[in-house]
């Protein structure tokens, strides 16, 4: 029960980040192309990354209090970044630019999607490994 609260809780503040991200995004550069979508994708594959890694397993102290790697882990992966990513949209908008007859844009979201998506969880992976106490 605790766990699935705490991870209630990640979903919250994901949702929340996504839709503060994605709309600052849209209203900067527009929303011809799902910029948002892919800039929030992107963070939160880094951040997946890392969350994958840091710290290793068990409890550490931090600040002199003892935490559980796994519950964080939880919070975060499954609930900050599960409520922060937004496949489904990515889905969605991408279809309906192919529906716009937009297929160029359609085929550089998925690429790039994928593309960067990929590469910022591999980034998020080093960087949490080479962030973990030893």
């Amino acid at each position: 029960m605790y766990a699935a609260l705490w991870i209630t809780l990640g979903s919250a503040l994901g949702g929340m980040g996504r839709y503060l991200v994605s709309g600052l995004v849209a209203r900067r550069f527009g929303e011809t192309f799902p910029l948002g979508t892919l800039t929030v994708n992107v963070v939160g594959s880094f951040v997946i990354g890392f969350a994958a890694t840091f710290g290793g397993p068990g409890a550490h102290a931090l600040g002199g209090h003892e935490f559980d790697v796994l519950a964080v882990r939880q919070f975060v992966m499954t609930g900050i970044c599960g409520g922060f990513t937004t496949f489904s949209s990515f889905s969605l908008q991408t279809l309906n630019l192919l529906r716009d007859g937009e297929g160029w844009a359609a085929a550089w979201n998925v690429l790039l999607s994928a593309g960067l998506c990929f590469i910022s969880t591999a980034a998020g992976l080093f960087a949490g490994l080479a962030l973990s106490p030893p």
